[in-house]
Order: C-alpha cells, then sequence, then structure tokens
C-alpha cells in the first residue's frame, strides 16, 4: 500500500479523498492555485505545493507542475479527483513513465473510453446498445446542419472531450444545429483542448441512467447497480439517486451486464461509470464512459457501503477486489442534492464572494460506511437513516469565480425512497448558507413537485416545469401559515427578553400583548398582513385564523437554524433577523416579516413607498465575473437580441444580449475588468 498520494485537484473532491486516505492511514498531498491558498484542501493534507496563479489552465491543468509536485514531495501515487487532468490519457502516461502510480484507469483504457466518438465505436463491436449518430470529429457548422437533417431534428451537438454540462447542445433546426456546433466547439476548446464535436439523435423524454463499475489488475469487473441522474438544468445534473425509480430488474441486470462488457473489453482498472440513455419502454442506448470518480458517487457508497475511493486505491497498488458480483448489497435509497452558489431567482446566475456563514446540518454518515441500523417500534431491525455532507469550503472563505459553482454535497439515506425525500427537505431546511446565494430553494421545490415524489419524470423535467425560470410563487408549501407563526414566536421571545430586563420605571414596564399582526413583506410595499394571536404557556401557542400552532424550538437569539416541535412534529427552519424584519425559512419558501401591533400595521399601510432608481438606460452584469468581451462601440445601433458583451464566470460564458433595439451611450467597463453584480457595463443613449 503507499505510503503517500498526491491529490491533483480542489474543493470538496479533494477533501473527500484525503479523508479515505487518512482513515486508510496514507500521507497526502494538496497541490493549490493562488486563488486557493486559505482553501479546505490545503488544510487538512498533510502537505500542499503551490502550483501558479488562480486560471486552471495555469495550475491545475498543468502536467508539469503536478508531476514535479509528485516528485518533490516523494508521493507514490497521484488521485486526479473528476474534472481538470482526471480524464486526460496524456498525463496519466506521463504519471507512470515518471515512475508514479495514477490511480485510475491505464491511459490506454481512457484514451479507448474518454473519447465520446472512439468509445462509441469500440461500444457498437462489444455489441452494447448505441444511439444512432455520426461518429466523426465534424469541421464545419455548415457540414453539422448537413449531417443533422440526415440523422432527423431533434439532435445532440456534443464535444468529443465534453463532460459536466459542458460543449453539449440541443438543436431542434437548422439555425440551432449551426449555432450550437459553433458554441460546443469554441466551449471544448476553452475549457478541454479538444475541439472535436459530434453529432448523435437527441431521444426523446429519456431517463439518464448510469452503471457504477470497477475493475482491477487481475481481469475482475463488477457494477455496483445504477444511479439515476435524469434531473438536469441545461444538462448539469441537480438531484441524483440510488437506485433509480423507473427501471426493472430486469433492465438492471442488462444494463450491468454491458457496462461489466464494455470495461473487459479495454482492461478497465479502477472506477469508472458508463452512462445510458433510457426510453420510457426502457430500451437503453450508450451514451458515455466516464473513465474516472462521478460527482454522485456517494449516492453508491450509502447503498453499498463500499468506499469507491479507497477501491480506486486498493486496486491502484495492484490488490485484487475483495467481493464479486453477488456480494454486492443494495439497501435503502440514497439521495443527492448539489448545493451550488448560485442565484436560482436570477436565472440561476454564479454568486461568488465570502461565505459569511456557512453551517451544514448535523452529519451522521461519513464516505462508505455501512449506513447505521435501527429498531422501528414494532422491534424491527430498519437499515437507513443519515444525513452526509462533502465539502471543500468553510464559514469565512471564498467562492472563487475562478472555478465551479459547488458550495457542497449533501447525501442523505432512507430506507425507502420516500423516507429519503424526507430526510433531504429536513436537512436543506437545516442548511444555512450566507454572503453568496444559493439552490436550495430551487432544491427544495424540485423534492416537493408530485412528479418528482411520483417519481413521474425525464431529463426534461426542469425545462418542461421551469420553462420562465424559477421565481419565488414556484416554491410549494403545504402549509405557509407556519412561517407566520414562527415569525410571531420568534417576535414574542424578543418582547419577553425585554419585558425581562431590569430597572424599568415602575409603572411603566413593558406589558406582554397578545393580539398582533404579522406583516409580509411584498414587491412595491404591497404588504400582506395578518393578524395572530400569541397565547402564553410552557409552549408558545399561535393562532393564525382558523389554525393553531403549539410551537416548541430550540432557537437562540442571533442563530438562524431553528429545530423543534410544533402541534407534535418535528421540525428544522431558519429564523434571522435584519433590523425590524424577521426572514423565515422552511421548506424553499422564505418570508420576510414585521411583527406589530394593529394600530402600527395600521400607520404603515398609509406609508410612502419609496421606488428604486431607474436603471433601465445602463447594461448591468448580472452577476459577479470577468468582463471577457465587449463587442459594442458609442453611437452604435443595436437591434433586440443583438450580442452586447461576454462574461465568463465558474467556467461558464455568458452572453448579454440587448432586450430592445436602442443606442449605445457611453461604455463604462471594459474587456478583462472583474465586475461585481448589477455593475453597470455601459449605457444606452
Amino acid at each position: 500500500m503507499f505510503k503517500k498520494i498526491l491529490i491533483a485537484n480542489r474543493g470538496e473532491i479533494a477533501c473527500r479523498v484525503i479523508k479515505t486516505a487518512k482513515r486508510m492511514g496514507i500521507l497526502t498531498v494538496a497541490v493549490y492555485s493562488e486563488a486557493d491558498r486559505d482553501a479546505l484542501h490545503v488544510t487538512l493534507a498533510d502537505e500542499a505545493v503551490l502550483l501558479g496563479p488562480a486560471p486552471s489552465r495555469e495550475s491545475y491543468l498543468v502536467a508539469d507542475k503536478i508531476i514535479a509536485a509528485c516528485l518533490a514531495t516523494g508521493a507514490e501515487a497521484v488521485h486526479p479527483g473528476y474534472g481538470f487532468l482526471s480524464e486526460n490519457q496524456d498525463f496519466a502516461r506521463r504519471v507512470e513513465e515518471a515512475g508514479v502510480v495514477f490511480i485510475g484507469p491505464k491511459h490506454h483504457s481512457i484514451a479507448a473510453m474518454g473519447d465520446k466518438i472512439a468509445s462509441k465505436k469500440l461500444a457498437q463491436a462489444a455489441q452494447v446498445s448505441t444511439i444512432p449518430g455520426w461518429n466523426e470529429a465534424i469541421e464545419t457548422p455548415e457540414r453539422a446542419v448537413e449531417i443533422a437533417r440526415d440523422i432527423g431534428y431533434p439532435v445532440m451537438i456534443k464535444a468529443s472531450a465534453g463532460g459536466g454540462g459542458k460543449g453539449l447542445r440541443v438543436a431542434f433546426n437548422d439555425p440551432s444545429a449551426f449555432e450550437g456546433f459553433s458554441s460546443c466547439r469554441n466551449e471544448a476548446r476553452n475549457s478541454f483542448g479538444d475541439d472535436r464535436v459530434f453529432i448523435e439523435k437527441y431521444v426523446e423524454e429519456p431517463r439518464h441512467i448510469e452503471i457504477q463499475v470497477l475493475g482491477d489488475a487481475h481481469g475482475h469487473v463488477v457494477f455496483l447497480h445504477e444511479r439515476e441522474c435524469s434531473i438536469q438544468r441545461r444538462h448539469q445534473k441537480v438531484i441524483e439517486e440510488a437506485p433509480s425509480p423507473f427501471i426493472s430488474d430486469a433492465t438492471r441486470q442488462a444494463m450491468g451486464a454491458q457496462a461489466v462488457q464494455l470495461a473487459q473489453a479495454v482492461n478497465y482498472q479502477s472506477a469508472g461509470t458508463v452512462e445510458f440513455v433510457v426510453g420510457k419502454d426502457q430500451r437503453f442506448y450508450f451514451l458515455e464512459m466516464n473513465t474516472r470518480l462521478q460527482v454522485e458517487h456517494p449516492v453508491t457508497e450509502s447503498i453499498t457501503g463500499i468506499d469507491l475511493v479507497e477501491q480506486m486505491i486498493r486496486v491502484a497498488a495492484g490488490e485484487p477486489l475483495g467481493f464479486e458480483q453477488q456480494d454486492i448489497p443494495r439497501q435503502g435509497w440514497a439521495m443527492e442534492c448539489r448545493i451550488n452558489a448560485e442565484d436560482p431567482f436570477r436565472g440561476f446566475l454564479p454568486s461568488t464572494g465570502r461565505l459569511v456563514r456557512y453551517l451544514p446540518p448535523p452529519q451522521t454518515l461519513e464516505a462508505a460506511h455501512p449506513v447505521p441500523s435501527r429498531t422501528d417500534e414494532a422491534g424491527r431491525v430498519v437499515v437507513g437513516g443519515g444525513v452526509r455532507v462533502d465539502t471543500g469550503v468553510y464559514e469565512g472563505g471564498e467562492i472563487p469565480m475562478f472555478y465551479d459553482s459547488m458550495i457542497a454535497k449533501l447525501i442523505v439515506h432512507g430506507r425507502d425512497r420516500g423516507d429519503a425525500i424526507a430526510r433531504m427537505r429536513e436537512a436543506l431546511n437545516g442548511f444555512v448558507i450566507r454572503g453568496v446565494s444559493s439552490n436550495i430553494p430551487f432544491q427544495a421545490a424540485l423534492l416537493a413537485h408530485p412528479k418528482f415524489v411520483a417519481g413521474d419524470f425525464n431529463t426534461g423535467f426542469i425545462a418542461e416545469h421551469y420553462a420562465h425560470g424559477f421565481r419565488a410563487e414556484d416554491v410549494p408549501h403545504e402549509d405557509p401559515d407556519f412561517l407566520v407563526a414562527l415569525a410571531a414566536a420568534a417576535y414574542r421571545r424578543y418582547r419577553e427578553r425585554a419585558a425581562g430586563i431590569s430597572g424599568q420605571l415602575e409603572g411603566h414596564q413593558l406589558a406582554m400583548a397578545e393580539h398582533f399582526v404579522v406583516v409580509i413583506r411584498g414587491e412595491r410595499g404591497l404588504h400582506q398582513h395578518v393578524p395572530v394571536h400569541l397565547v402564553p404557556g410552557p409552549a408558545t401557542t399561535v393562532k393564525v385564523g382558523d389554525k393553531s400552532y403549539a410551537l416548541a424550538s430550540d432557537w437562540q437569539f442571533g442563530g438562524i437554524r431553528a429545530s423543534g416541535r410544533c402541534n407534535g412534529r418535528d421540525f428544522t427552519a431558519q429564523v434571522e433577523r435584519h433590523g425590524l424584519w424577521l426572514r423565515v425559512e422552511h421548506n424553499g419558501l422564505r418570508i420576510e416579516a414585521q411583527v406589530m401591533s394593529a394600530r402600527a400595521a395600521e400607520l404603515l399601510r398609509v406609508m410612502p413607498f419609496k421606488a428604486p432608481p431607474d436603471l433601465s438606460k445602463f447594461l448591468l452584469s448580472p452577476m459577479p465575473g470577468l468582463l471577457a468581451d465587449i463587442v459594442v462601440q458609442p453611437g452604435q445601433k443595436v437591434a433586440a437580441g443583438e450580442r452586447l458583451a461576454v462574461i465568463e464566470a465558474m467556467k461558464m460564458e455568458n452572453i448579454l444580449t440587448a432586450t430592445q433595439d436602442g443606442t449605445i451611450g457611453e461604455l463604462l467597463a471594459t474587456k478583462g475588468e472583474s465586475l461585481a453584480v448589477d455593475q453597470p457595463i455601459l449605457s444606452f443613449a
């Protein structure tokens, strides 16, 4: 076994690998860019080596620097994580040539399966089901349109070296095929240094289901069941689960057998994932093979109790797999939500900055430790029940704009799918993130959607149900009055504290009233007024209309997370004071409320509303990022939809266009400038 390994990555996956290595007694070396000098993975590792400047092309993507770090520190092996150089066959080969072990598949396997065009040909030769398409690299957008017509729309345009939703477009007509080809090629060149693009038939109403495989150097290959990854936004996975609520056991076995067959065809030695697209008739087609660890690997670990990182390390050290196919369990149900630094209410634009508060829910699971069992009321042993958080951040740390937007992965395990959904909703309620926006409200809304709960969805689920973006009114809540009651109960705590202050003038002590109005902030000063009645007692009872809420909570002044019981049922919510306003969040719904007397609420109704300044004459940056290009000049006339500027943030290119016809006034920012959110870029005349 290795004594020291280097992790050629950053963020949560670097921290994840370090945890397993420490448990195995292996020393770890972290690498970092200047932007990650204070990152968590640097703190957790036994040693750390600076690679270079913040951009990944000058640090995490420079193979020479990583190999030099291995040799300088005496690391015997390197784990690439996912992304960056994890599927780069040249890097894997050069690592081996330098006398360092690559913790992953051999470079020839990466070459065969990491290239989507080559892997599809190999899959066909291995008699694996494949999708109709054009498997040669396409040179021009005009040729892409011709091929798309021959295959028949809709088609999927994909970068051969793509991944993570980058370098991928779906085209439904000639113009979108032309534009999609150019965009894919540019994104692939910038992200992967490989601009080859191919086209295949797009399967409508598809499910995205992947099979986890493990192979060793002794000819053994097994599959560890499937993951359901159909909940995607712009081809980026949002929620993953294992097993799938859709496929039958016969389909599962057939897909697993084909995945193993494909891995054996290239002598695959490590953890890998064979991805399939599955139609509603359960016919499945090979999509691609990821020759690395997947972001969503924890859900497989949770239902099998197998640490995939440990298995990768053991296989790389030459050990055979310690189990056969029939030995792999499938216990309970696991789900993972990707918690990203993005604002779902502003088109999911990236949100960078400092984590002012970061408080994940209490954890009861760690990487691939067997899931806990407990005894139910009937005395039966029940397997399941746990929360795990994989992260690379900490309170006070920065979310830089140079890398991806992931803050953490929230993983839960339950006895069945319904139990896993309930546990995930509760865990999201207790996840406190401040300083940057997060997609937690969107995740909460997805988990409550009736079709998701029923398991009735495909990869077009988010595009179909949130076609116009995500709005506050899209957050379903079974009882919005609960948030009103929680605000009133928190306000009463403040009043009780004020009433208990000593030295109050006799005859003028603070009196505890029972009747209040909860004023819920609305747009343009149109607030909602909700009368409440607070009944004193051991637990605060709040009456809202004809409903009554008996609340007991552990919420403390200055805190945010509030856990307790309401009408005999457990709950977790967030309550936070901002001046006179209380912000209350539960199950994705957020309200901002003031609690006041009826007279004060009456006076508030007649207060004038101060309208915000008119900024319609400016193009504002919708996110923090780098102004990569500004393509107009002062005095230039532009038409609605015309390209104005390009902003780069978190490895994604965001194009800003004119919303209406107009004339450019003044340029207020310059190319290469770092922009803050809502910073003016240009004005219109």
